[in-house]
């Protein structure tokens, strides 16, 4: 039984965290978030310590390892900015750490975060589950074992709707969370760059405060993409069936399914890193480098083979209306 602390308990996806190291026989002995609505703990370790503040949090870790109950494990689910500073705590106290996507917003913090494993002898892990998902795995054997040369044409749509309090929380914030292609498309780019090979090349068409698109030539692929956190531009369908998120991945214009099985991955994820075969941060850095260029890229606009869904009307920002 290892021992895990969890910084960023009251996030979204904390749960599934908890779930996982419950489902893998360990334990959560402390947890830490600023927002203190945390029943959820409940439901999972209702006997972890539970703080607010991170002086108070370190000082409890630290006193737990003088009293011979040392952290195996930092899980984090914080904000995106602070996956940085937080990943190197939990290599400080001699730790190993497993992150949520984007594990950082810069490609150099990669560089700079794997001497700082280096030096501590730990490791540090990024949650990458579609990976995992069974339909994306036999996906990848379908094209490797593609003939050479082949380039597929694929689409990708995610819309997930937000309402008017995500621009007023850090997700809102391009430094903070790195906008929206990469606060909900980062795992995306993670799976097309992981299926169909490298970046050949990344154009920007539209990038505002709730839509992204653009256009990827991988190795084996030409992927025209399309991210929103708005509802207006659901399918008719989607919003005919009162659905709130859609996602399609269409390729050589056939529709791939995968849109079951996303809860259990978080303990599939948990069950590779404890067994030693856990996706390493070296392995995070084509989606971090991807999501980086678009987020710095000036947009070409309706140039060039876009997605069908970039040419939505736009939306005013919230706040401006």
């Amino acid at each position: 039984m290892k021992n895990f602390i969890l910084i960023g308990a009251a996030g979204y996806i904390a749960p599934r965290h908890m779930k996982a190291i419950r489902e893998t026989g360990n334990r959560l002995i402390a947890a830490l978030d600023p927002y203190d609505g945390i029943g959820i703990m409940d439901s999972y370790f209702p006997q972890a310590d539970f703080f607010t503040a991170f002086e108070r949090f370190d000082r409890h870790v630290d006193m737990l390892r003088r009293k011979g109950t040392p952290v195996d494990y930092v899980s984090i689910c914080s904000p995106n900015y602070l996956h940085d500073a937080h990943i190197r705590f939990g290599l400080r106290i001699g730790a190993d750490v497993i992150c949520e996507k984007p594990i950082v917003l810069n490609p150099w913090n990669l560089e700079a975060l794997e001497e700082v494993e280096k030096e501590s002898g730990k490791h540090i892990y990024n949650i990458l589950q579609l990976r995992l998902h069974p339909s994306v795995i036999a996906l990848k054997e379908r094209i490797d074992e593609a003939p050479p040369g082949k380039i597929f044409d694929v689409d990708l749509s995610y819309i997930t709707s937000r309402g008017h309090w995500y621009y007023t929380s850090w997700k809102g914030d391009m430094a903070r969370s790195g906008g929206v292609a990469t606060n909900i498309g980062v795992h995306f780019f993670d799976m097309l760059t992981w299926v169909f090979g490298d970046i050949r090349g990344n154009t920007v068409h539209i990038h505002t405060h709730d839509r992204a698109a653009g256009y990827l030539e991988l190795e084996k692929a030409r992927v025209r993409w399309f991210l929103s956190i708005n509802s207006d531009t659901l399918p008719a369908p989607a919003r005919k069936a009162g659905k709130t998120t859609w996602r399609s991945l269409t390729i050589e214009g056939e529709e791939f399914e995968f849109s079951g099985g996303f809860t259990e991955l978080h303990t599939e994820s948990y069950k590779q890193i404890l067994s030693g075969n856990g996706y390493r941060i070296s392995e995070s850095r084509r989606a971090i480098e991807a999501v980086h260029t678009i987020r710095h890229q000036q947009p070409a606009g309706l140039t060039g083979d876009y997605h069908p869904a970039a040419a939505l009307p736009l939306a005013k920002h919230p706040f401006e209306r």
